[in-house]
Protein backbone atom coordinates (compact mmCIF):
# COMPACT_ATOMS: atom_id res chain seq x y z
CA UNK A 1 0.00 0.00 0.00
CA UNK A 2 3.05 2.20 0.34
CA UNK A 3 2.04 4.22 3.15
CA UNK A 4 1.79 2.16 6.98
CA UNK A 5 -2.26 2.37 6.78
CA UNK A 6 -2.28 -0.51 9.72
CA UNK A 7 -0.75 2.36 12.03
CA UNK A 8 -4.08 4.10 11.31
CA UNK A 9 -6.31 1.65 11.71
CA UNK A 10 -4.48 0.58 15.24
CA UNK A 11 -4.71 4.18 16.31
CA UNK A 12 -9.05 4.02 15.73
CA UNK A 13 -9.00 0.92 17.16
CA UNK A 14 -7.48 2.48 20.31
CA UNK A 15 -9.59 5.44 19.76
CA UNK A 16 -12.48 3.70 19.95
CA UNK A 17 -11.34 1.85 23.36
CA UNK A 18 -10.50 5.15 24.67
CA UNK A 19 -14.43 5.93 24.08
CA UNK A 20 -15.37 2.78 25.82
CA UNK A 21 -12.99 4.37 28.99
CA UNK A 22 -14.61 7.71 29.37
CA UNK A 23 -18.05 6.33 28.77
CA UNK A 24 -18.23 3.27 30.90
CA UNK A 25 -15.90 4.37 33.70
CA UNK A 26 -17.84 6.67 35.87
CA UNK A 27 -20.82 5.07 35.95
CA UNK A 28 -18.84 2.06 37.90
CA UNK A 29 -18.17 4.49 40.51
CA UNK A 30 -21.44 6.52 40.94
CA UNK A 31 -22.30 4.90 43.97
CA UNK A 32 -18.78 5.64 45.06
CA UNK A 33 -19.36 9.26 44.43
CA UNK A 34 -22.64 8.88 46.12
CA UNK A 35 -21.38 7.98 49.85
CA UNK A 36 -17.87 9.86 49.58
CA UNK A 37 -19.12 13.12 48.60
CA UNK A 38 -22.89 12.97 49.74
CA UNK A 39 -24.12 13.55 46.05
CA UNK A 40 -27.56 13.11 46.13
CA UNK A 41 -28.62 10.27 43.20
CA UNK A 42 -30.42 12.27 41.33
CA UNK A 43 -27.66 14.93 40.78
CA UNK A 44 -25.29 12.12 39.57
CA UNK A 45 -27.65 10.69 36.99
CA UNK A 46 -27.10 14.07 35.60
CA UNK A 47 -22.93 12.82 34.77
CA UNK A 48 -24.55 10.60 32.09
CA UNK A 49 -26.85 12.83 30.82
CA UNK A 50 -24.27 15.67 30.56
CA UNK A 51 -21.58 13.19 28.81
CA UNK A 52 -24.19 12.32 25.77
CA UNK A 53 -25.43 16.07 25.77
CA UNK A 54 -21.83 17.33 25.33
CA UNK A 55 -21.22 14.45 22.76
CA UNK A 56 -24.04 15.38 20.91
CA UNK A 57 -23.35 19.36 20.92
CA UNK A 58 -19.78 18.39 19.60
CA UNK A 59 -21.19 16.30 16.98
CA UNK A 60 -22.82 19.27 15.25
CA UNK A 61 -19.74 21.13 15.79
CA UNK A 62 -17.63 18.84 14.17
CA UNK A 63 -20.48 18.90 10.88
CA UNK A 64 -19.13 22.88 10.75
CA UNK A 65 -15.46 23.24 11.48
CA UNK A 66 -13.60 19.60 11.40
CA UNK A 67 -12.74 20.19 7.90
CA UNK A 68 -11.68 23.68 8.78
CA UNK A 69 -9.22 22.44 11.77
CA UNK A 70 -7.87 19.40 9.61
CA UNK A 71 -8.70 15.16 10.63
CA UNK A 72 -5.07 15.33 12.65
CA UNK A 73 -5.21 18.24 14.99
CA UNK A 74 -9.11 17.34 15.61
CA UNK A 75 -8.12 13.79 16.26
CA UNK A 76 -5.20 14.44 18.31
CA UNK A 77 -7.25 16.81 20.54
CA UNK A 78 -9.96 14.04 21.19
CA UNK A 79 -7.28 11.91 22.55
CA UNK A 80 -5.64 14.75 25.15
CA UNK A 81 -9.22 15.68 26.00
CA UNK A 82 -10.03 12.05 27.07
CA UNK A 83 -6.66 12.21 29.13
CA UNK A 84 -7.56 15.76 30.90
CA UNK A 85 -11.15 14.57 31.53
CA UNK A 86 -9.99 11.01 33.15
CA UNK A 87 -7.41 12.81 34.79
CA UNK A 88 -9.07 15.36 36.48
CA UNK A 89 -11.55 12.69 37.30
CA UNK A 90 -8.55 11.81 39.86
CA UNK A 91 -7.75 15.70 41.26
CA UNK A 92 -10.99 18.28 40.29
CA UNK A 93 -13.38 16.66 43.03
CA UNK A 94 -10.97 17.12 45.91
CA UNK A 95 -9.51 20.37 44.60
CA UNK A 96 -13.17 22.43 43.94
CA UNK A 97 -14.90 23.39 46.69
CA UNK A 98 -17.93 21.54 45.05
CA UNK A 99 -17.04 17.93 44.07
CA UNK A 100 -19.65 17.01 42.13
CA UNK A 101 -18.78 20.83 40.08
CA UNK A 102 -15.37 18.91 39.44
CA UNK A 103 -16.71 15.39 38.26
CA UNK A 104 -19.53 17.44 35.77
CA UNK A 105 -16.51 18.98 34.47
CA UNK A 106 -14.27 16.08 34.39
CA UNK A 107 -17.72 14.88 32.13
CA UNK A 108 -17.15 17.28 29.94
CA UNK A 109 -13.83 17.37 29.10
CA UNK A 110 -13.67 13.45 28.45
CA UNK A 111 -16.91 14.12 26.84
CA UNK A 112 -15.47 16.84 24.13
CA UNK A 113 -12.89 13.70 23.10
CA UNK A 114 -15.01 11.22 22.80
CA UNK A 115 -17.37 13.03 20.58
CA UNK A 116 -14.47 13.78 18.65
CA UNK A 117 -13.84 10.23 18.17
CA UNK A 118 -17.52 9.22 17.65
CA UNK A 119 -16.91 11.60 14.41
CA UNK A 120 -13.56 11.37 13.34
CA UNK A 121 -12.31 7.66 13.52
CA UNK A 122 -15.11 6.15 10.96
CA UNK A 123 -13.95 8.37 8.45
CA UNK A 124 -10.56 7.72 9.08
CA UNK A 125 -10.90 4.29 8.42
CA UNK A 126 -12.92 4.62 5.20
CA UNK A 127 -10.82 7.38 3.57
CA UNK A 128 -8.07 4.84 3.98
CA UNK A 129 -7.21 2.68 0.82
CA UNK A 130 -8.47 -0.99 2.42
CA UNK A 131 -10.09 -3.66 0.29
CA UNK A 132 -13.80 -4.72 2.02
CA UNK A 133 -14.43 -1.42 3.41
CA UNK A 134 -17.13 -2.45 5.47
CA UNK A 135 -16.59 -5.36 6.76
CA UNK A 136 -13.34 -2.98 8.36
CA UNK A 137 -15.59 -0.68 9.12
CA UNK A 138 -17.58 -3.65 11.08
CA UNK A 139 -14.17 -4.91 12.93
CA UNK A 140 -13.66 -1.10 13.99
CA UNK A 141 -16.70 -1.13 15.90
CA UNK A 142 -16.26 -4.02 17.41
CA UNK A 143 -13.14 -1.92 19.81
CA UNK A 144 -15.83 -0.03 21.70
CA UNK A 145 -17.24 -3.27 22.45
CA UNK A 146 -14.38 -5.14 23.72
CA UNK A 147 -13.40 -1.91 25.13
CA UNK A 148 -16.26 -1.62 27.50
CA UNK A 149 -15.64 -5.22 28.52
CA UNK A 150 -11.98 -4.55 29.35
CA UNK A 151 -13.06 -1.47 31.92
CA UNK A 152 -15.89 -3.20 33.13
CA UNK A 153 -13.84 -6.64 33.83
CA UNK A 154 -10.56 -5.07 34.72
CA UNK A 155 -11.45 -2.00 36.61
CA UNK A 156 -13.91 -4.86 38.58
CA UNK A 157 -10.83 -6.65 39.57
CA UNK A 158 -8.60 -3.52 40.43
CA UNK A 159 -10.91 -2.75 43.18
CA UNK A 160 -11.62 -6.48 44.12
CA UNK A 161 -7.36 -6.47 44.99
CA UNK A 162 -6.38 -2.87 45.74
CA UNK A 163 -9.76 -1.80 46.81
CA UNK A 164 -12.42 0.93 45.42
CA UNK A 165 -11.25 3.90 47.47
CA UNK A 166 -7.85 3.40 44.84
CA UNK A 167 -10.32 4.37 41.77
CA UNK A 168 -8.36 7.55 41.36
CA UNK A 169 -5.03 5.40 40.70
CA UNK A 170 -7.05 3.53 38.25
CA UNK A 171 -8.55 6.97 36.30
CA UNK A 172 -5.17 7.77 36.11
CA UNK A 173 -4.07 4.22 34.36
CA UNK A 174 -6.98 4.61 32.30
CA UNK A 175 -5.36 7.85 30.86
CA UNK A 176 -2.29 6.48 29.60
CA UNK A 177 -4.55 4.68 26.69
CA UNK A 178 -5.05 8.38 25.16
CA UNK A 179 -1.65 9.73 25.60
CA UNK A 180 0.17 6.76 24.20
CA UNK A 181 -2.79 6.87 21.00
CA UNK A 182 -1.77 10.72 20.76
CA UNK A 183 1.78 9.67 19.08
CA UNK A 184 -0.15 6.81 16.97
CA UNK A 185 -2.33 10.10 15.65
CA UNK A 186 0.61 12.02 14.94
CA UNK A 187 2.59 9.99 13.20
CA UNK A 188 0.15 7.52 10.98
CA UNK A 189 -1.09 8.37 7.54
CA UNK A 190 -4.58 10.28 7.20
CA UNK A 191 -6.10 10.06 4.43
CA UNK A 192 -9.36 12.53 3.54
CA UNK A 193 -12.49 11.25 2.23
CA UNK A 194 -13.40 14.16 -0.54
CA UNK A 195 -10.93 17.21 -1.33
CA UNK A 196 -11.24 20.08 0.43
CA UNK A 197 -14.41 21.95 -0.66
CA UNK A 198 -16.10 18.91 -3.00
CA UNK A 199 -17.92 17.35 0.34
CA UNK A 200 -21.56 18.20 0.67
CA UNK A 201 -22.68 20.19 2.94
CA UNK A 202 -25.55 20.14 5.80
CA UNK A 203 -27.75 21.58 3.43
CA UNK A 204 -27.04 19.47 0.76
CA UNK A 205 -27.52 16.26 2.76
CA UNK A 206 -30.85 17.36 4.34
CA UNK A 207 -32.22 17.50 0.30
CA UNK A 208 -31.00 13.92 -0.25
CA UNK A 209 -34.08 11.25 0.76
CA UNK A 210 -32.25 8.66 1.67
CA UNK A 211 -29.84 10.68 3.98
CA UNK A 212 -33.06 11.13 5.87
CA UNK A 213 -33.28 7.46 6.10
CA UNK A 214 -30.13 7.21 6.98
CA UNK A 215 -30.91 9.64 9.82
CA UNK A 216 -33.67 7.72 10.95
CA UNK A 217 -31.56 4.35 11.34
CA UNK A 218 -28.98 5.85 13.22
CA UNK A 219 -31.95 6.70 15.82
CA UNK A 220 -33.26 3.24 16.24
CA UNK A 221 -30.06 1.90 16.03
CA UNK A 222 -28.91 4.43 19.35
CA UNK A 223 -31.82 3.48 20.78
CA UNK A 224 -32.06 -0.61 20.12
CA UNK A 225 -28.69 -0.42 21.79
CA UNK A 226 -28.45 1.28 24.72
CA UNK A 227 -32.40 1.26 25.75
CA UNK A 228 -31.66 -2.72 26.14
CA UNK A 229 -27.29 -2.32 27.26
CA UNK A 230 -28.44 0.11 30.02
CA UNK A 231 -31.55 -1.54 31.33
CA UNK A 232 -30.05 -5.38 31.23
CA UNK A 233 -28.23 -5.10 34.74
CA UNK A 234 -32.27 -4.07 36.78
CA UNK A 235 -33.17 -6.87 34.04
CA UNK A 236 -30.70 -9.75 35.89
CA UNK A 237 -31.24 -7.75 39.22
CA UNK A 238 -34.96 -7.88 39.08
CA UNK A 239 -36.17 -10.41 37.27
CA UNK A 240 -33.11 -12.77 38.14
CA UNK A 241 -32.36 -11.62 41.43
CA UNK A 242 -28.67 -11.42 41.08
CA UNK A 243 -26.52 -8.44 43.05
CA UNK A 244 -25.30 -5.87 41.41
CA UNK A 245 -22.04 -6.79 40.59
CA UNK A 246 -23.75 -10.21 39.02
CA UNK A 247 -26.24 -8.36 37.09
CA UNK A 248 -23.22 -5.66 35.42
CA UNK A 249 -21.72 -8.72 34.45
CA UNK A 250 -24.14 -10.93 33.29
CA UNK A 251 -26.13 -7.67 31.98
CA UNK A 252 -24.18 -5.11 30.28
CA UNK A 253 -21.02 -6.98 29.73
CA UNK A 254 -22.34 -10.10 28.00
CA UNK A 255 -24.51 -7.36 25.51
CA UNK A 256 -21.17 -5.81 24.76
CA UNK A 257 -19.63 -9.38 24.29
CA UNK A 258 -22.59 -10.48 21.75
CA UNK A 259 -22.30 -7.16 20.11
CA UNK A 260 -18.51 -7.46 19.70
CA UNK A 261 -18.95 -11.19 18.60
CA UNK A 262 -21.38 -9.67 15.67
CA UNK A 263 -18.74 -7.23 14.50
CA UNK A 264 -16.10 -9.37 14.46
CA UNK A 265 -18.44 -11.74 12.62
CA UNK A 266 -18.76 -9.49 9.49
CA UNK A 267 -15.30 -8.05 10.16
CA UNK A 268 -14.33 -11.75 8.67
CA UNK A 269 -16.51 -13.12 6.53
CA UNK A 270 -18.68 -9.69 5.76
CA UNK A 271 -17.06 -10.33 1.85
CA UNK A 272 -19.25 -13.08 1.73
CA UNK A 273 -22.34 -11.58 2.77
CA UNK A 274 -25.03 -8.86 2.16
CA UNK A 275 -24.64 -6.25 4.19
CA UNK A 276 -28.43 -5.16 3.58
CA UNK A 277 -29.42 -9.03 4.40
CA UNK A 278 -27.77 -8.98 7.50
CA UNK A 279 -29.05 -5.81 8.68
CA UNK A 280 -32.68 -6.81 7.80
CA UNK A 281 -32.01 -10.03 9.55
CA UNK A 282 -30.22 -8.24 12.59
CA UNK A 283 -33.06 -5.86 12.94
CA UNK A 284 -35.17 -8.90 12.87
CA UNK A 285 -33.90 -10.99 15.74
CA UNK A 286 -33.58 -7.22 17.70
CA UNK A 287 -37.29 -7.14 17.17
CA UNK A 288 -37.48 -10.34 18.79
CA UNK A 289 -35.31 -10.16 21.64
CA UNK A 290 -37.34 -7.32 22.59
CA UNK A 291 -40.05 -9.40 22.62
CA UNK A 292 -38.83 -12.32 24.36
CA UNK A 293 -37.20 -9.78 27.26
CA UNK A 294 -40.92 -7.92 27.47
CA UNK A 295 -43.39 -11.23 26.26
CA UNK A 296 -41.72 -14.21 28.61
CA UNK A 297 -42.56 -15.16 31.68
CA UNK A 298 -39.21 -16.86 32.25
CA UNK A 299 -36.26 -14.61 33.66
CA UNK A 300 -34.18 -16.74 32.07
CA UNK A 301 -35.63 -16.50 28.54
CA UNK A 302 -35.76 -12.93 29.15
CA UNK A 303 -32.28 -12.66 30.38
CA UNK A 304 -31.38 -14.93 27.54
CA UNK A 305 -33.13 -12.39 25.01
CA UNK A 306 -31.42 -8.84 26.35
CA UNK A 307 -28.08 -10.63 26.01
CA UNK A 308 -28.49 -11.78 22.42
CA UNK A 309 -29.79 -8.24 21.61
CA UNK A 310 -26.04 -7.33 22.03
CA UNK A 311 -25.54 -9.28 18.77
CA UNK A 312 -28.80 -8.21 17.34
CA UNK A 313 -27.82 -4.89 16.92
CA UNK A 314 -23.70 -5.02 16.63
CA UNK A 315 -24.09 -4.33 12.87
CA UNK A 316 -26.86 -2.09 12.73
CA UNK A 317 -24.43 1.23 13.57
CA UNK A 318 -21.56 0.48 11.77
CA UNK A 319 -23.58 -1.12 9.08
CA UNK A 320 -25.50 2.29 8.46
CA UNK A 321 -22.38 3.84 8.34
CA UNK A 322 -21.51 1.83 5.45
CA UNK A 323 -24.19 2.22 3.46
CA UNK A 324 -24.74 5.89 3.83
CA UNK A 325 -20.88 6.03 2.45
CA UNK A 326 -22.03 3.59 -0.42
CA UNK A 327 -24.71 5.66 -1.47
CA UNK A 328 -23.55 9.48 -0.71
CA UNK A 329 -19.93 8.89 -1.20
CA UNK A 330 -19.47 13.10 -1.12
CA UNK A 331 -21.01 13.08 2.26
CA UNK A 332 -17.57 14.08 3.83
CA UNK A 333 -17.02 15.19 7.75
CA UNK A 334 -20.78 16.81 7.84
CA UNK A 335 -22.46 12.98 7.08
CA UNK A 336 -20.47 10.98 9.56
CA UNK A 337 -21.01 14.48 12.16
CA UNK A 338 -24.66 14.21 11.41
CA UNK A 339 -25.05 10.77 11.82
CA UNK A 340 -23.18 10.44 14.98
CA UNK A 341 -25.60 13.02 15.90
CA UNK A 342 -28.36 10.98 15.58
CA UNK A 343 -27.46 7.58 16.58
CA UNK A 344 -26.58 9.98 20.02
CA UNK A 345 -30.16 11.12 20.10
CA UNK A 346 -31.23 7.45 19.68
CA UNK A 347 -29.30 6.51 22.53
CA UNK A 348 -30.24 9.27 24.91
CA UNK A 349 -34.24 8.62 24.02
CA UNK A 350 -34.25 4.82 23.52
CA UNK A 351 -33.48 4.49 27.74
CA UNK A 352 -35.76 7.78 28.59
CA UNK A 353 -38.40 6.16 27.09
CA UNK A 354 -37.92 2.37 28.61
CA UNK A 355 -37.47 3.88 31.68
CA UNK A 356 -40.90 6.33 31.53
CA UNK A 357 -42.75 3.74 30.31
CA UNK A 358 -41.21 1.10 33.37
CA UNK A 359 -42.13 4.18 35.90
CA UNK A 360 -45.84 4.85 34.58
CA UNK A 361 -46.64 0.60 34.51
CA UNK A 362 -45.71 0.68 38.32
CA UNK A 363 -41.88 -0.05 37.94
CA UNK A 364 -43.07 -3.17 35.50
CA UNK A 365 -39.93 -3.11 33.23
CA UNK A 366 -41.04 -5.69 30.93
CA UNK A 367 -43.79 -3.22 29.54
CA UNK A 368 -41.14 -0.69 29.38
CA UNK A 369 -39.05 -2.95 26.98
CA UNK A 370 -42.15 -3.82 24.94
CA UNK A 371 -41.93 0.00 24.53
CA UNK A 372 -38.65 -0.35 23.04
CA UNK A 373 -39.53 -3.02 20.81
CA UNK A 374 -40.96 0.03 18.62
CA UNK A 375 -37.34 1.00 17.60
CA UNK A 376 -36.52 -2.83 15.53
CA UNK A 377 -39.65 -2.42 14.18
CA UNK A 378 -38.91 1.54 12.62
CA UNK A 379 -35.59 -0.03 11.48
CA UNK A 380 -37.38 -3.04 9.43
CA UNK A 381 -39.55 -0.85 7.45
CA UNK A 382 -36.72 1.90 6.80
CA UNK A 383 -34.35 -1.05 5.45
CA UNK A 384 -37.03 -1.58 3.20
CA UNK A 385 -37.34 2.01 2.56
CA UNK A 386 -33.78 2.52 2.20
CA UNK A 387 -33.76 -0.74 -0.91
CA UNK A 388 -36.55 1.59 -2.65
CA UNK A 389 -34.28 4.96 -2.25
CA UNK A 390 -31.44 3.76 -3.46
CA UNK A 391 -32.70 2.01 -6.24
CA UNK A 392 -34.52 4.91 -7.13
CA UNK A 393 -31.56 7.23 -6.62
CA UNK A 394 -29.04 5.04 -8.64
CA UNK A 395 -31.92 5.42 -12.13
CA UNK A 396 -32.08 9.49 -11.47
Amino acid sequence: MGKHYKKTLTACYLGFITQAITANFAPLLFLKFHYDYAIPLGKIALISTVFFLTQLIVDVLCAKFVDRIGYRKSIVASELFSALGLIGLAFLPEKLSDPFTGILLSAVVYAVGSGLIEVLCSPIVEACPFDRKEAVMSLLHSFYCWGTVGVVLLSTAFFAVFGIDRWKWLACLWALVPLYNIYNFSTCPIEHLVEDGNGMGIGSLFRVPVFWAAIVLMVCAGASELAMAQWASAYAESAIGLSKTAGDLAGPCLFAIAMGISRVIYGKYGGKLDLMVFMLCSAGLCLACYLMASLSASPVVGLIGCILCGFSVGILWPGTISISSRQLPRGGTAMFALLAMAGDLGGAFGPFLVGNVTQMANDNLQKGLLAGAVFPLVLIFTLLLWKFLSKDRQHA
